[in-house]
């Protein structure tokens, strides 16, 4: 729906805390509320705005409808933004799905809503009554979340079963939904992380390698996703003179980002808006600098040489790594250790496939030519080398302007 396109989807983290009773489950979910009413816009009215979805208004604002939560249709009748929740989402056990009853709903704007990353703040999170907060103003759509409790009853305990969605915004970057899925099990707490909108269902079992599993491929998905990382590793390889060379290289790199994804993930770095760019930034010139060095004939500097500086630069990549983490898990998240172990394996599992394809293949070119080898080296450098270029203008220009 085009309407739905002027929704904002300024967050796309959804976290479900999901609790066993004894006849079934409780989910406290919080999400933002454009999932929930984005594609429940009607059509635009001759005076250029669509028919507002349920609990918003609608305004034009240059030229653009922009959408506000309406405050006193959530208080009127709260449950009602729960309904589209417990129609949305859908948990099946043992083949059957369960049918689910809303219990409470609250909304906060953006920078006021409590903490949520464990069940007790989850549970903490419903003190206050339900509806949207007496003293809040009228907030866009784009800058509200949503917290919501369902109930599932199944007649008795349920161990494993299967998470879906249905719900589906038409909104751009929502295949990028990043899903926290906390189970507390009798006797311990499993964590699950999946992306996109769960159109597929995520089984969850207590089986502790199964939600190790989820942030492993998390960790090969972020490395072959991020451009950046990827040019870097290849160059990498570009520039190994041979295996021992190579493995220096992958090991100083790998005990490099290793270290600054923990120390990144649990804050201990600047705070400043230019952070955040300026290890960006730093990102772009490593790959300058490992193209260069792949095709610059030098005398060999030797392996300790090489080891301490792919692990500098591992140390920046480490911080890259640290941010995505961050928006997919809380520090105060259950098994935090497991789950930041894991998903930093996916990040080695990652860089591993790639070393896999890429050595095999530079070493096959040059056996067969070493004129065609030549070329290609070059080639790739300098294809490497211009894209780092214009990332090093763009996010210099971001660190500039987080100063």
């Amino acid at each position: 729906m085009p309407a739905a396109a002027h929704f904002l989807l300024n967050l796309n983290v959804r976290i479900l805390h999901v609790e066993h009773l004894a006849d079934g489950l409780r989910l406290y979910l919080r999400l933002p509320m454009p999932y929930l009413v984005a594609d429940r816009v009607g059509p635009i009215g001759a005076d250029g705005l669509p028919a507002p979805a349920p609990y918003t208004t609608n305004r034009l604002e240059d030229g653009k409808p922009a959408h506000y939560i309406d405050p006193d249709a959530l208080r009127a009748n709260p449950n009602g933004l729960g309904h589209f929740a417990a129609e949305g989402f859908q948990f099946t056990a043992g083949g059957k799905a369960l049918t689910a009853t809303v219990e409470r709903v609250r909304a906060h704007p953006v920078g006021t809503q409590p903490a949520f990353a464990t069940l007790d703040e989850a549970r903490a999170a419903f003190a206050e009554p339900t509806g949207y907060p007496a003293d809040a103003a009228p907030a866009y759509v784009g800058d509200v979340v949503v917290d919501i409790i369902l109930r599932y009853k199944a007649g008795g305990p349920v161990y494993d079963y299967a998470v879906s969605s249905q719900l589906d915004p038409g909104l751009p970057g929502q295949e990028k939904t990043a899903n926290l899925i906390l189970d507390y099990g009798p006797d311990d707490t499993k964590v699950f992380r999946a992306r996109g909108l769960l159109a597929e269902p995520v089984n969850i079992s207590r089986s502790i390698w199964a939600a190790i599993f989820t942030f492993i491929q998390e960790g090969v998905r972020h490395i072959l996703e991020g451009l950046d990382h990827v040019l870097f590793v290849l160059c990498l390889v570009l520039g190994a003179t041979g295996l021992h060379s190579l493995v220096w290289r992958a090991t100083g790199f790998t005990i490099g980002h290793s270290v600054t994804l923990s120390a990144g993930f649990f804050g201990f770095v600047p705070s400043g808006a230019w952070f955040i760019p300026a290890v960006e930034t730093g990102i772009a010139l490593s790959i300058i600098y490992a193209a260069v060095i792949a095709v610059v004939a030098r005398p060999d500097r030797g392996q300790l040489v090489t080891f301490l500086v792919t692990m500098a630069i591992g140390l920046l990549h480490g911080l890259g790594f640290s941010f995505v983490l961050q928006e997919i898990l809380k520090v105060e998240s259950p098994n935090i250790w497991q789950s930041l172990l894991a998903f930093n394996l996916g990040v080695e599992a990652g860089q591993l496939l790639i070393i896999l394809i890429a050595w095999p293949l530079f070493r096959l070119v040059g056996r067969l030519s070493r004129q065609a080898w030549r070329v290609g080296r070059w080639g790739i450098a300098a294809g490497c080398t211009i894209i780092a270029l214009f990332w090093t203008v763009q996010r210099g220009a971001a660190v500039f302007a987080g100063l």
